[in-house]
């Protein structure tokens, strides 16, 4: 492709500034790419949700545009150019961007954050990923140079799976109240989910108003199904926000007790079941401490964790936590399943999941309170999960993984354990 020696410049581009700043809360200042977003100024909802798919794109393919760029690049520049050379690349080989349009917006933006001097090194760097880039991609490893090291030892033989499917921008899911049509478009899973493909706005999808369904990924609406609650029973969702779970506890007809700590959280929660008119005792407490009025049928624990099973959705993860943080995680499950094990009746359910792919946080947990608590293992069973049997394993547990239905769309990663109280 050939090129003029001078970038032509186009107006400021509210899309690509917003990127740059996304991209810059997260790598320089490690803020949730979320809680970024929500922080931008005003702007046009197309704007906003462009430059979050241009920074997740960054982010998602990290590694492999490092390795691009590198030949071209006899020192490192400063962070900000950095991320703008990310930007551009992300857009030039993943998203489609026309070339001029990709290299001049980048130009302008490194002229617009104070880096005049690098705008010529801007330049002439992304034309070269715009000529070469497309090939070197074939010589490369994606899969493999996008995901930390500690994450590919620790997920073993499914790591390649896994690290390919977060490539990929995931769909939307939804849960619909029980009786509430699915909405057009949708398809529906094995599991009872409805799918829409990735980029749909909920928000434009009919009954969102109306309150007929919630967005919650395939996976994580099993550790609630698997609770297996029948209407009337009592039970508690623990670690409640943003409420997906409680809605389907609810919809059971079961009455539900609704526990979170925080009050962001607990806004989002009691908003959220609000507009679905889903009514739960809304709990603002530390769920190890919280006791019941009486004990209960069941307790659903989604615990806090390392969430590296939803890369795919939130490619900021990986640059937000570290191998470090899973023994402070790990220590905290360990709490909450104490105190939920002391909530239950003789009999009782537990259900335990995180939404992590780290094994510290699935399958030792579930082992350490099978052997340190009143617990015994209540096992999952294939049938209760139809076309997702290769997930149970041998001793019962639920483990998903983004590689799995593939041809699908995947899933997020989750680790479910259910137990019974002794």
């Amino acid at each position: 492709m050939k090129h003029d020696d001078k970038p032509h410049l186009l107006p400021s581009d509210p899309t690509r500034s917003a990127a740059l700043t996304l991209l810059s809360a997260v790598l320089d200042r490690h803020r949730p790419l979320e809680e970024a977003l929500d922080s931008l100024p005003a702007m046009e909802p197309r704007d906003r949700a462009a430059a979050h798919r241009l920074a997740a794109s960054a982010l998602r393919r990290r590694g492999t545009i490092g390795a691009l760029l590198e030949p071209y690049l006899k020192r490192t520049p400063p962070d900000t150019v950095m991320h703008i050379l990310h930007l551009g690349a992300a857009g030039l080989l993943f998203l489609e961007t026309p070339p001029h349009a990709a290299v001049a917006t980048a130009v302008g933006l490194a002229r617009g954050r104070g880096f005049e001097k690098f705008a010529g090194l801007v330049n002439a760097v992304l034309r070269r990923v715009s000529e070469n880039g497309p090939a070197a991609l074939d010589e490369l490893d994606g899969p493999r140079l996008d995901t930390r090291p500690w994450l590919w030892a620790a997920w073993g033989r499914d790591a390649r799976a896994i690290a390919t499917a977060h490539h990929q921008e995931a769909p939307l899911d939804i849960s619909l109240k029980p009786g509430a049509p699915v909405p057009e478009g949708g398809e529906t899973l094995p599991t009872g989910s409805v799918r829409f493909p990735s980029g749909t706005r909920v928000a434009d999808l009919a009954g969102f108003a109306e309150g007929d369904f919630w967005v919650q990924d395939a996976a994580a609406a099993l550790p609630a199904a698997l609770l297996r609650l029948q209407p009337g029973d009592n039970a508690a969702d623990l670690c409640a926000a943003p409420g997906g779970k409680t809605a389907q506890m609810v919809a059971t007809g079961a009455r539900v007790w609704a526990v979170e700590l925080r009050a962001p959280r607990l806004r989002r929660l009691t908003e959220n079941l609000a507009r679905l008119q889903l009514p739960a005792e809304i709990q603002c407490a530390d769920a190890a401490q919280w006791q019941p009025p009486a004990p209960l049928d069941a307790v659903l624990l989604d615990a806090p964790c390392s969430a590296t099973g939803t890369i795919r959705r939130h490619p900021d993860v990986p640059y937000l936590k570290q191998r470090t943080d899973i023994a402070t995680l790990t220590a905290l499950q360990d709490r909450l399943l104490a105190a939920a094990a002391t909530m239950l009746k003789p009999g009782g359910r537990l259900v335990y999941s995180v939404c992590s792919l780290q094994p510290e946080e699935g399958p030792e947990r579930a082992r350490a309170a099978i052997r340190d608590l009143p617990l015994v293992a209540d096992p999952v069973t294939p049938e209760e999960v139809p076309e997702l049997g290769n997930a149970v394993t041998r001793e019962g547990f639920l483990r998903t993984h983004p590689g799995l239905w593939s041809e699908r769309g995947g899933l997020d990663g989750f680790f479910i354990a259910r137990f019974r109280r002794a």
